[in-house]
């Protein structure tokens, strides 16, 4: 069997790309950059912007391909309001679309797909199961929910896909949002909450998603879908502290009113100057934590690292990018990718 990552050089493909050779399958990259190719040296590496149909035609995909969409536009840059929707759906909706387009054509019907959990917008039920109503706050969750529903479309043509909702994730190989906390810490700066810090904060290790990915492969590409997130997140203050701690900075955690800090939140981004995406401000005073009990029970999948421990690994990543000179791009988050 051969293994196609779209978006195989990008964070999640490279890790699981790694696991895959490891076990000594074919896989194929195909990706618009190819900057790691070290990283899996015994893969084919092809050039793919998902974006153009042709050029995902040129994959050549077979009838028992296992397929994996991990490309994906993120929230990080920050993009002001009307350039949101042109920013993400090319790559997200489109992409997607072109891929499963191809696999028809192909007769391949085996595809593992990350979206988001920014699909379920503000926190209605906790913890949130797979089954949490869906309501995105922005156009990424928008873009990724709607990929939800072209999946279900091909699964009545008999594809079988598996989708992964995974909170932030977080791991070695680039940095993200994160950066701008590391930077308040590294300067002794005051480090503002939105909100308390009485609220829980979930990340998903890069390493948890890819053997994610991978065991849906192994369990036959189940025709559902998986939150994948830690198990126990600590509250904000609890991990923002532990963190200051261990950098030995003089920082200190500032609680803000939430509501008071989104509508000024709000009022940067309607005049074009975000700080913040909303997707992001609006639910980070909230009980957002995914249940993953589905993915244990049904494929055997248990997240391996702790939020705490996944935060501290990150923070000396970056700190050991700035020593040696480079750009602080050592540790990253997305969405999903």
């Amino acid at each position: 069997m051969k293994h196609v990552i779209f978006g195989g050089d990008g964070f999640v493909g490279r890790h699981l790309a790694k696991k895959l050779l490891a076990d000594g399958e074919e896989v194929v990259i195909a990706d618009i950059v190819n900057d790691n190719q070290a990283f899996y040296r015994d893969a084919t590496i092809i050039k793919c912007d998902v974006t153009r149909p042709d050029d995902v035609a040129r994959v050549s995909l077979s009838a028992d391909d296992m397929v994996y969409n991990l490309s994906a536009k993120m929230l990080s840059p920050l993009q002001v309001r009307a350039k949101r929707h042109d920013f993400f759906y090319p790559v997200n909706y489109d992409g997607t679309k072109n891929i499963i387009e191809a696999m028809d054509k192909a007769g391949a019907s085996q595809l593992v797909h990350f979206t988001t959990d920014m699909i379920y917008g503000h926190t209605v039920t906790f913890p949130m199961t797979e089954e949490h109503p869906v309501s995105p706050l922005g156009e990424y969750g928008q873009s990724k929910q709607d990929t939800e529903v072209l999946a279900a479309e091909w699964r009545t043509r008999g594809m079988s896909i598996s989708l992964f909702r995974p909170r932030l994730i977080i791991g070695p190989g680039r940095l993200g949002i994160l950066e701008k906390l590391f930077k308040l810490i590294d300067a002794n700066l005051p480090v503002p909450m939105i909100g308390s810090g009485r609220n829980p904060y979930q990340f998903i290790s890069v390493f948890d998603c890819a053997e994610a990915a991978r065991l849906a492969w192994k369990a036959g590409v189940p025709n559902e879908a998986y939150n994948l997130g830690s198990i126990k997140p600590p509250p904000v203050r609890k991990l923002l502290g532990d963190l200051v701690k261990h950098a030995g900075s003089k920082s200190f955690l500032i609680p803000t009113p939430g509501w008071a800090v989104k509508r000024t939140l709000d009022l940067f981004d309607l005049i074009n100057m975000p700080i913040m995406d909303p997707e992001q401000y609006l639910i980070a005073d909230e009980n957002c934590v995914l249940d993953v009990s589905k993915g244990e029970r049904q494929l055997g999948w248990v997240p391996q690292y702790r939020d705490e421990d996944m935060l501290i690994a990150a923070y000396d990543e970056y700190r050991a990018q700035k020593v040696r000179g480079g750009a602080s791009a050592s540790a990253h988050v997305a969405p999903a990718e």
